[in-house]
């Protein structure tokens, strides 16, 4: 397809920086890039619709680590990498609090609890024994010691007494924080393409060349920020692709149910959100089949988030699905991010693990310090 002389004008002429995604890392690395060089041509190309990753499809949550979380990732990395990645989530969630406002956000601090299955008793006394020591490794980055237990106030079925409570998680609304940052961009003059594929950012005399499925132009500097999709543009770093199931009821009478709930180290969640139950996860039944870009469900675990819902979540209550989603996330065998200059003009801020609601506000920024 050929650009016509407005369409070039217009969008592709002059670019500073384009940034590709336009999820919470690629809006906010615009907005910093705006904030810090207020003249410049800012560009951000998004291949969907809407989002494509995890951005409009996680599940809500500000979350920092459950303790299991914790101890697992202390298992792969030393006590000052486990604090300092806790530290950049609470600074992320801090950040994005700050810029859009808790309203904008939807946000609410009602605390998340830890729950521990019936048949993983072991497990379930590691992880309460542990919480003193969790406590004192964490608090230099809450300024409290941020865990507590509590007793099975919401009687769930099928698990331990006690559940581990943070105390400063809190939820928000996805649709919300999205908007408004959408939202704010526009104000900013900052104009989002979507359904515009990228294939290909190739370094020119210029800066880099952008070859999109229907056209290409250059641009100084180029951001990439599609976190699960990354490896088709950078092959440098390794960021695999994660694909999250998650399910929502229909409204549910007399929901009693407050705050936000992990159990399984993560890999399962749930909340309450405008009176349903949101519950995803279970990736961890099926590692190989869910690294994947590809958007689809599978019958292992949407069985198995319908029978904890019913067993365990809402025991001997009806209940409905009222609809179903998938989110690709990136991960790795690190947990914290890559925020890095890839070439003379290449950046990438990627791989957020499955926290890019409480990482993606501070590696937006990050990544966007690292321009000049």
């Amino acid at each position: 397809m050929e650009l016509s002389y407005w369409e070039h004008k217009s969008w592709f002429s002059h670019v500073d920086f384009t940034i590709i995604g336009s999820g919470i890392v690629g809006l906010n690395c615009a907005i910093s890039l705006k904030e810090k060089y207020s003249k410049c041509n800012i560009l951000i190309l998004e291949k969907g619709s809407l989002p494509q990753g995890a951005s409009t499809k996680n599940a809500g949550f500000a979350c920092f680590g459950s303790a299991s979380e914790i101890l697992a990732d202390l298992e792969h990395h030393s006590e000052e990498q486990v604090v300092q990645l806790v530290q950049k989530r609470w600074k992320g969630i801090q950040r994005l609090r700050n810029l859009l406002g808790d309203n904008a956000l939807g946000f609410e601090l009602h605390g998340s609890h830890e729950l521990f299955p019936l048949e993983k008793p072991d497990f379930y006394d590691k992880c309460l024994e542990s919480v003193p020591y969790l406590n004192d490794l964490m608090e230099s980055v809450f300024g409290q010691k941020p865990f507590v237990t509590n007793s099975n106030i919401f009687e769930f079925s099928n698990i331990q007494e006690k559940y581990i409570t943070h105390r400063l998680e809190g939820q928000l609304d996805t649709g919300k924080m999205m908007r408004s940052l959408i939202q704010k961009c526009l104000g900013m003059e900052i104009p989002i393409l979507n359904g515009v594929l990228v294939e290909e950012v190739i370094e020119s005399i210029e800066g880099a060349t952008i070859k999109t499925k229907d056209f290409e132009f250059t641009s100084r500097k180029v951001f990439v920020a599609t976190n699960g999709f990354a490896s088709k543009l950078i092959q440098s770093e390794t960021v695999k692709p994660a694909r999250a199931q998650v399910l929502i009821t229909e409204p549910i009478k007399n929901l009693h149910i407050k705050g936000t709930f992990h159990f399984d180290e993560g890999y399962y969640y749930f909340r309450n959100i405008d009176k349903r139950i949101l519950f995803g996860g279970g990736r961890n039944l099926d590692f190989d089949t869910e690294e994947t870009t590809k958007f689809g469900e599978t019958k292992i675990i949407q069985n198995q988030l319908e029978k904890l819902l019913r067993n365990m979540i809402l025991p001997n209550q009806p209940v409905k699905i009222e609809r179903s989603w998938i989110g690709i996330m990136g991960v790795g065998t690190q947990k914290s991010p890559i925020i890095k200059q890839i070439s003379e003009s290449v950046y990438c801020g990627v791989r957020l693990g499955g926290m890019g609601v409480a990482l993606g506000s501070l590696v937006g920024k990050e990544l966007a310090d690292l321009a000049n």
